[in-house]
């Protein structure tokens, strides 16, 4: 194919442009076609891939699906708290009960590993990491609200079996997206890279 003829002034006032909205900033009941989530999963696939073993796979909530995962992770967390002893926290059941229920489109992010492949598993943590940021990238540029979490089920050992997890299978978080409740885009701050980069020039 032909070089592609980049706009890099389009492609840096994306990147740096790109922010975290919660759900405190979502617009409620008001949801996000279902043909801009399916583009922003589209071109979570052109992610950098090691012997395009392609590790990504996505769940989808949405409407009636919101409910079912939010209801699902809170009384996974009630679960967890009896059978482990520990502290159950009426606020933190509320929570993971009411607030998926602010998104438009809720995805679970699974790193699925290829057998044999001989590929660290450190490569496939990464290039699904890459494919949220491109996901990332495309919501921020439709305007959208959306954060990468790693709250609820994420590290909890019980929810492995419920998301077809084996072996070195690891669920990765879950990413939100909404339109967002304001105009105002968030503001972004970074250090200089020049306290981040050394050169080696000899």
């Amino acid at each position: 194919m032909q070089r592609p003829d980049f706009n890099i002034a389009e492609v840096n006032k994306i990147i740096r442009g790109r922010r975290s909205q919660f759900a405190a900033q979502y617009k409620e009941n008001d949801p996000v076609e279902d043909s801009i989530i399916e583009e922003i999963l589209e071109n979570a696939s052109w992610a950098p891939t090691h012997k395009l073993t392609q590790p990504w796979r996505f769940i989808v909530y949405a409407g009636a699906g919101i409910k079912k995962f939010a209801d699902y992770q809170a009384e996974l967390y009630k679960y967890r708290a009896e059978k482990n002893g520990t502290n159950f926290i009426e606020a933190t059941y509320q929570k993971f009960k009411e607030q998926p229920l602010k998104a438009s489109h809720v995805i679970a992010i699974v790193m699925k590993r290829t057998e044999g492949s001989g590929i660290p598993v450190m490569e496939e943590i990464a290039a699904t990491a890459m494919a949220v940021q491109n996901m990332y990238l495309t919501a921020c540029a439709h305007g959208l609200a959306c954060y990468w979490g790693t709250g609820g089920p994420t590290f909890w050992p019980e929810a492995r079996e419920d998301f077809g997890l084996e072996g070195e299978d690891m669920l990765m978080g879950f990413f939100y997206v909404a339109k967002p409740a304001s105009d105002n885009w968030p503001e972004g701050k970074r250090d200089s890279m020049a306290e981040k980069v050394s050169w080696v020039r000899e």
